[in-house]
């Protein structure tokens, strides 16, 4: 899959946003920093972050996988040989071991030659599923609403799956009664449940090309309209009083409404600091407002 270029005031944000893009959890995803928001005055950062992402190549993980196998092997062999006293040992110990090896020989030879067909078969199969076709968006959105029609009705939960497709995004939308035990804190359990039904639909069926978002009870557009007027109220009281003010830790999505909502407010700039979970937006008068 094509690479994607995405800007944002931090690399976590740029990151979350091309996971976003891509439809994919961070382990499908390769990411590559090009440029990161320097330091300024007062710890503010100037510039921006800039990330490039795609889909992680299925032939790619299976060949790293073989490799990392190979060289645990090589290993393992090296300590082998090196046991043994003054070399006697190990010669009398390689005798031993050449009496026994010859006479398991022949099953022997026939083990390896069913692991060497296994790992060939392997490779033919991450061979067919790197060129297989692309898996048609009404079957990936299928396998999702599916999965979650199953998911809530064993649950005991009535709730209405409905879907939009635009190009190769997926939009499901989940409603009905008594659904918060499904969002969580902040979303917590909502983006656990996302990332579910993308495994059991996109990985499962080899797909790379869709982007899959799931909300439910309409979570994410309070969640972004609470936030935002949130954010302007802090906003105003700064410009007021003229001092910063740090905010509660926000997971990435949380931080990015948050920047994206005050970036055109006159008089105001905003950065983030610290490390994940604890990252946290500041909020600040702009130099000469």
């Amino acid at each position: 899959m094509e690479w994607v270029t995405i800007t944002a005031a931090t690399v976590e944000d740029a990151k979350t946003l091309a996971l976003d893009q891509l439809g994919v959890a961070p382990e499908d995803a390769e990411i590559e920093v090009l440029e990161e928001p320097k330091p300024g005055l007062f710890g503010r950062l100037r510039g921006e972050a800039k990330v490039r992402a795609r889909v992680r190549p299925t032939s790619a993980r299976e060949s790293s996988r073989r490799e990392r196998g190979g060289e645990r092997g090589e290993r393992r062999g090296g300590r082998s040989r090196s046991r043994g006293r003054n070399g006697e040992g190990s010669e009398r110990g390689g005798d031993r071991r050449r009496e026994r090896s010859d006479s398991r020989g022949p099953a022997r030879e026939r083990n390896n030659d069913r692991n060497r067909t296994e790992r060939e078969d392997g490779d033919d199969d991450s061979r067919r599923r790197a060129d297989a076709p692309k898996v048609p968006v009404t079957t990936v959105r299928d396998a999702a609403t599916t999965f979650l029609d199953g998911l809530f009705a064993a649950a005991g939960l009535p709730a209405t799956v409905e879907s939009t497709i635009d190009g190769d995004d997926i939009e499901i939308a989940v409603n009905g009664d008594n659904l918060t035990m499904f969002v969580g804190a902040r979303g917590a359990t909502l983006t656990n449940l996302q990332d579910v039904t993308r495994v059991v639909s996109q990985r499962k069926l080899g797909d790379h090309d869709t982007r899959l978002r799931v909300d439910v009870g309409g979570y994410r557009q309070r969640r972004k309209d609470a936030l935002g007027r949130f954010a302007v109220k802090v906003a105003n009281d700064v410009i007021e009083s003229g001092t910063p003010r740090i905010l509660e830790p926000m997971n990435s999505a949380d931080r990015k409404i948050v920047h994206d909502t005050l970036a055109n407010m006159d008089g105001i700039v905003t950065h983030s600091e610290g490390d994940d979970p604890f990252r946290r937006v500041v909020v600040s008068r702009a130099p000469g407002a």
